[in-house]
């Protein structure tokens, strides 16, 4: 008789889950490269759906390890910090005149999403370094990167043609990688809550966000970035008066 130890199918469930986002960050490439730009953001918006929970299935199954967690970061990084770059260089700068300089924004980006995975890493290994302070992140998290870089597309495809802001569009680009490595104290949905009284509200809002984001997707996705970015200097102060240093 095998004297191998034994897993439980449960637990292979959440790195499943993680290698199906990483096809969907890869697809993406792909259909960016083929042209179709749509699908290709459909496919990053998957990883980040898939992302979120493959992190709720392991803790739900209880089944989380040091394996996952490798994983789920390498994940991370291919799908919100490479997978958008490219999308972005191929649809919006490949064969133009500032191919060069878009190349350059999405390397930074990469870059800094590498970083901040990385210190992620080590703070989940109990270094001193710490991307969660009490209900706030510290720095844009990699899905919210992922989703504020791709900010040109999406207005690209809500229908503005800015193909005469180039620079400005790098320039964006190259911003909110920085504010993935920085210690800016963001709002972490995870560990918000709502009163018992006002759930049938949050529910509603939810469906409607749903409803949103199939009906008017591109115009829903872009209120989100810039709701987001308006609450970036709300989350400091909010994170201040609770006397807190960053």
């Amino acid at each position: 008789m095998s004297t191998q130890p034994r897993i439980k199918l449960r637990h292979l469930v959440p790195s499943i889950v993680t290698v199906f986002a990483i096809c969907a960050g890869l697809t993406s490439v792909r259909m960016s490269l083929e042209g179709h730009v749509q699908a290709s953001l459909y496919f990053i918006l998957l990883a980040v759906f898939l992302d979120a929970a493959d992190g709720k299935l392991a803790r739900f199954l209880d089944t989380a390890s040091p394996f996952g967690a490798e994983l789920d970061s390498l994940a991370d990084f291919f799908n919100f910090g490479i997978a958008p770059g490219l999308v972005i260089y191929n649809t919006l700068y490949l064969g133009g005149p500032h191919a060069s300089l878009g190349w350059l924004a999405v390397l930074v980006l990469a870059v800094c999403c590498a970083m901040r995975l990385a210190r992620f890493n080590l703070s989940t290994n109990k270094a001193d370094v710490t991307l969660k302070k009490d209900g706030f992140f510290v720095g844009v998290p990699a899905p919210a990167l992922a989703c504020l870089a791709l900010m040109p597309i999406f207005l690209h495809q809500w229908g503005w043609q800015d193909e005469s802001y180039p620079v400005l569009r790098a320039i964006y680009i190259i911003g909110v990688g920085l504010l993935a490595v920085s210690t800016i104290p963001t709002y972490s949905i995870k560990h918000a809550s709502i009163r018992r009284a006002h759930l049938p509200f949050a529910v509603v809002t939810a469906v409607i966000l749903i409803v949103c984001l199939m009906t008017y997707p591109w115009l829903t996705l872009i209120a989100g970035n810039l709701l987001y970015l308006a609450s970036l200097p709300f989350s400091y102060l909010a994170f201040k008066k609770a006397d807190h240093t960053l």
